[in-house]
């Protein structure tokens, strides 16, 4: 007669290849909390937490270093051109025009700074691996 478990019903089955010294490891765990493989894998899948793990090579550091320098410059620029424009409003009327036209540049500046920053995220991003 077939033994009865008190489990529920599972039907998807999980294999995996081992190498020696992770087929050791895992047998050392076993029977260290003295329970079943299917058990151990399980409790491991449930209590797993994924960390992301940043690959930076040196390509990265030196397009990091760019991209810090060019943020630093595009800051400067659009400072200078809030400076300007506050001048041009304090003389008024003779200035209207060319005080419209430099607060344009400053969002036009400040849109260009957020997609650079925005495709080199998705190039960083690229970049990720996972691991367990």
């Amino acid at each position: 007669m077939r033994k009865k478990y008190n489990t529920p019903h599972r039907r998807h089955v999980v294999k995996t290849r081992l190498s020696d010294e992770e087929y050791a490891d895992f047998t050392e765990r076993l029977a260290a909390y003295e329970i079943s493989q299917s058990e151990f894998i399980r409790q491991a899948i449930r209590g797993a937490t994924i960390r992301p793990v940043i690959t930076v090579s040196p390509v990265n550091d030196g397009l990091l270093a760019a991209l810090s320098k060019l943020t630093a410059e595009y800051g400067k620029i659009g400072g200078n051109l809030n400076q300007i424009a506050r001048s041009l409003n304090e003389y008024g009327a003779p200035y209207t025009a060319l005080s419209g036209e430099v607060r344009g540049a400053a969002a036009d500046l400040a849109a260009l700074k957020f997609e650079v920053l925005q495709k080199v995220g998705d190039a960083v991003g690229n970049i990720q691996t996972y691991q367990l």
